[in-house]
């Protein structure tokens, strides 16, 4: 029996958020019983709903609650209710970046890709997707515009975007090992350097970084707009995507697109210290919130992601990737990915949770 437990702050948020980490936490119960691991859940408010409840979407409470666990296991937050408040009071942008902010989660990083089993769901025609396709966005998340400092007056806004020495050369460290590991030994820097100084400026960290440290593994550059274009006609020619905070907020939902729905992609936001926050790429989705339909695959990917890099259960985390592909082979679709009445059976939320679990134990 594994004598450690592991500490996760659960945050299921709004819209469908609540639905699908109640599939998410019948994994981890699963996982906790097939591979002997000790699991401490503790939820708490977050978003839109800890603004209903409390006033506020980053309650201290649950911000306490994180800094006590290991993880952060994040659902969804916001909605049409909140957004008549200020923007740094909504919950989006109240509760999220002082997450990242307050964790230094700089590194997101977004697998995408399609399989065979789903190319049809993909908006992408058969003979791009070929035999699938897959790669990961590296996305900087603690500098940029997000965070620079913001003037808006009757006359002119402006957005502050800057990066330093030190915050460029973490994240193309992250991008660069993720890259070691894989078989194509590939980085696709992503910037517009152009244009921008601070693309010229983070394009010759990069570089800096790949000729000391990283020799071996491939380095091209490509512009945003080039990139956001050449992601939709050769997705096979990429394999790790670095790239700052608003480029990779663009290309990573473009990823999280072409793949088919957004619904099937995980994510995960690490410290230098692994600790992480664990959450699916899409939003709140309010419009089918309580119907019962919303996929729960990227908030079940999202817990082998917490498994495999905060945790290092490696294991456990391929247990629940084998179980979510043998699902998908078996022709279980929410209303999302469903495409074929032949060989294919629609599915509700709950009934796609329960079938991953059915496969984790076979």
């Amino acid at each position: 029996m594994n004598s450690k437990t592991y500490k996760i702050a659960v945050l299921a948020g709004d819209g469908i958020g609540p639905e699908v980490m109640t599939e998410a936490k019948k994994v981890l119960d699963v996982i906790s019983q097939k591979f002997s691991l000790n699991f401490t859940l503790t939820e708490k408010l977050v978003g839109g709903a800890a603004i209903d409840s409390v006033g506020e979407p980053l309650p201290a409470d649950t911000l306490s609650c994180c800094e006590d666990s290991d993880a952060i296991l994040f659902g969804s937050v916001g909605g049409e209710q909140w957004n008549q408040l200020p923007p740094e009071k909504r919950p989006e942008v109240g509760a999220l970046l002082p997450l990242r902010k307050h964790f230094d989660l700089f590194a997101n990083i977004r697998p995408a890709g399609v399989i065979d089993l789903l190319a049809s769901s993909s908006p992408l025609k058969s003979e791009i997707i070929g035999k699938g396709f897959s790669f990961t966005v590296v996305r900087e998340l603690t500098g940029d515009v997000y965070f620079g400092e913001k003037k808006l007056e009757s006359e002119f806004g402006s957005d502050e975007m800057i990066y330093r020495r030190e915050e460029v050369e973490r994240i193309a460290r992250v991008a660069f090992g993720l890259a070691q590991k894989s078989s194509r030994k590939k980085v696709t820097n992503v910037d517009k350097s152009n244009v921008l100084a601070t693309s010229q400026f983070w394009r010759k960290i990069v570089e800096e970084v790949h000729a000391k440290e990283f020799p071996e593994i491939e380095l091209e550059h490509l512009y945003i707009d080039n990139a956001t274009m050449q992601i939709l006609v050769r997705p096979q020619n990429f394999d790790i995507f670095l790239t700052g905070n608003l480029f990779g907020d663009i290309l990573s939902d473009e990823a999280a697109q072409i793949s088919g729905s957004i619904g099937m992609q995980a994510s995960a936001s690490i410290n230098s210290e692994k600790f992480g926050l664990y959450e699916p790429m899409g939003g709140s989705a309010p419009d089918i919130a309580g119907k019962g339909i919303a996929n729960p695959i990227a908030q079940i990917g999202s817990v082998a992601m917490m498994l495999e890099i905060t945790f290092a259960e490696l294991e456990a985390a391929s247990a629940i990737k084998k179980a979510i592909l043998k699902t998908l082979e078996d022709g279980l679709r929410t209303s999302d990915i469903f495409t074929n009445p032949e060989g294919e059976k629609k599915v509700s939320t709950s009934e796609m949770g329960d079938a991953v679990v059915k496969n984790i134990l076979t």
